[in-house]
């Protein structure tokens, strides 16, 4: 009987130690598993970091315009509303013109008494200086578009497509080369009054002051400087308009693009017209393309000069978030978007850097899978 116990607690003794043999194999096998999936997904990391670089902070930019009033009178009509769509060249306000006409009216009358003092014949040189303050006006009008796409451009190198900066730069030299015929024809009308004519200091005070009520005219009609939705408006028939005060905000159509903060070594493989693929928080569930249009080469710090540069802010948290840099990012489907996407809205990008298939493949993967997590955010 001792010897059958015997040998029963040493056949439990060995099955103890083959079950504990057993558990320590399954661990082992779970840790394996766990560190080779650990310095997989490590390694994926940091290739999927330089190749196919992927960021949630984006947001969409374009062109702003706030629309100030170049002469100062009560607002008669409005023809907008709130979040409307304008054309260039649409009328959005008018100005009660009464002042202005009659501005007009006595500075031809002027001109008529002025030259029927020297003998000369009026009608000529009235519709010339009336040609040149219209001329004027547009010129006016150019010329602070083409300023406001230069420093556009100063402040955000590549914001803007080249058509989009030949059609400024074109409509502001045409501008110039109507005024400068203008100008020439009002001083062929002059000289055909004779030599004391254009030398009369009466005479040009007159022209002076018709081109002046000419051009002040012109500009109690508020124009839309391009195709754009009306934000921030907040006024009604009656409202004294000042000169250089903002009455509503144009934000333009002309152009949309993506601002991406891409990490400093995400731009280490980037180049200008690398694929992009991005989702919208607005479009859950839709991917859209495009392409890298600039990159940035300088970002504000504590330590620098601002002077315009563009400032990043990082995400807190434990550790620092690397220096980031703004990539600029074409639309490639921008007719299918323009009625959907909104300036500063959420944008998630992955761009593809090279031609790798199991990086790209899964790059891919990543950006449906956060376009649909659109829907529960």
């Amino acid at each position: 009987m001792e010897e059958d116990k015997v040998e029963n607690k040493e056949e439990i003794s060995i099955d103890k130690n083959i079950e504990q043999q057993e558990e320590k194999s399954s661990i082992k096998k779970i840790t394996s598993i766990v560190l080779l999936i650990t310095v997989i997904f490590f390694i994926w990391y940091v290739l999927s970091d330089r190749f196919t670089p992927y960021t949630d902070q984006a947001r969409i930019k374009g062109l702003i315009t706030p629309v100030t009033a170049q002469v100062s009178g009560y607002i008669t009509n409005i023809n907008i509303q709130l979040n409307s769509t304008v054309l260039a060249g649409d009328t959005l306000f008018q100005l009660d013109k009464h002042p202005f006409e009659i501005a007009v009216a006595k500075a031809e009358a002027d001109i008529d008494n002025t030259t029927q003092s020297v003998a000369a014949t009026t009608s000529s040189v009235k519709a010339s200086a009336g040609k040149l303050g219209v001329a004027k006006a547009q010129l006016e009008r150019a010329e602070r578009n083409w300023v406001r796409v230069q420093k556009v451009m100063r402040e955000n190198e590549g914001a803007l497509s080249e058509a989009d900066k030949d059609q400024s730069e074109t409509a502001y030299f045409q501008a110039v080369e109507q005024v400068a015929a203008a100008e020439a024809g009002l001083e062929r009308d002059k000289q055909r009054l004779g030599d004391s004519g254009p030398d009369n200091p009466k005479i040009r005070a007159a022209i002076q002051a018709l081109e002046r009520a000419q051009l002040d005219l012109a500009f109690s009609t508020i124009l839309a400087p391009t195709d754009g939705v009306i934000e921030s408006f907040e006024i009604d028939k009656g409202y004294y308009a000042s000169i250089g005060q903002p009455l509503t905000t144009l934000i333009s159509k002309s152009d949309v693009w993506i601002q991406a903060n891409m990490k400093e070594n995400n731009l280490s493989r980037m180049k200008i017209d690398d694929e992009v693929e991005f989702t919208f928080d607005i479009a859950p569930g839709k991917i859209y393309k495009g392409t890298i249009r600039s990159m940035g080469f300088g970002v504000a710090t504590d330590q620098t000069n601002k002077g315009g540069l563009p400032e990043i802010t990082g995400k807190s948290g434990w550790l620092q978030d690397p220096q980031r840099f703004p990539v600029i990012i074409n639309i490639e489907d921008g007719h299918e978007l323009k009625d959907i996407i909104r300036l500063g809205g959420q944008v998630d990008v992955v761009v593809f850097t090279g031609d790798s298939i199991i990086l790209n493949a899964i790059a891919k993967f990543r950006i449906r899978f956060i376009s649909w997590l659109s829907y529960v955010r």
